[in-house]
């Protein structure tokens, strides 16, 4: 076991990363990931302890329930989050091919998992695709659109966003890899063959330590 992988040491790496990366290194979004992977970097304490916990306790009855064959998330990330869901059928994608072979050679002998580059993703008939944590990191505006545009296709029966929801360009200040948008007004103006059927609020809000709480809901659309 490497020292990263231990569950309460991921997140401190991830913190310390994030510190030094966001004031000493930010070209893109794309190549600031990469980066941070490479240099053994996670995820951040989103995918790790009991916030976690409470998004697999969510995603995994809301496949159960609806009975969910097929599973689509863009922006994987390093997958430790995935270790904790029952998804019948899954694919990853995400920008940095670093934690893409990290993530396949973790779930090498389980082949209802697959991952590749965003690159690569081709719009197929899909029961739910997700976007957990990834829309406050999404800094330029074409990739954000890119990103909710890909969500929000007629192939994709369900949608679940967990992110924030309010508008701060953080990204023009301290912290260069997160700008906070309002993601509804684009829902709602963009995508109006989808209808928002619920919001959970965290069971862990964000208090001060992004280690223990979070800015993030969870939003659930389904296709009209």
């Amino acid at each position: 076991m490497k020292v990263k992988d231990i569950p309460f040491i991921g997140p401190i790496l991830s913190s310390l990363s994030s510190k030094l990366y966001h004031k000493s290194y930010f070209k893109n979004s794309g190549e600031y990931w990469e980066k941070r992977y490479k240099d053994g970097g996670t995820s951040g304490s989103g995918s790790y302890n009991q916030l976690a916990i409470f998004k697999a306790e969510i995603l995994n009855q809301f496949v159960e329930k609806n009975k969910i064959s097929s599973v689509v998330e863009l922006g994987c990330g390093d997958a430790n989050q995935l270790k904790l869901q029952k998804y019948p059928n899954y694919i990853g994608y995400d920008v940095s091919n670093t934690i893409l072979d990290s993530c396949s050679k973790t779930f090498s002998e389980d082949n209802t998992k697959q991952f590749d580059h965003i690159s690569n993703f081709k719009s197929k008939k899909t029961d739910l695709i997700l976007s957990l944590d990834v829309i406050y990191h999404l800094i330029e505006d074409d990739v954000y659109f890119n990103h909710m545009k890909t969500l929000f296709n007629a192939n994709n029966k369900n949608v679940i966003i967990y992110s924030s929801n309010f508008d701060d360009d953080y990204g023009n200040k301290e912290i260069k890899h997160v700008r906070h948008r309002k993601f509804t007004n684009w829902v709602e103006k963009n995508a109006k063959d989808f209808k928002l059927d619920k919001l959970i609020k965290n069971k862990y809000p964000y208090s001060g330590d992004s280690k223990t709480g979070s800015l993030a809901d969870f939003y659930f659309y389904s296709h009209r």
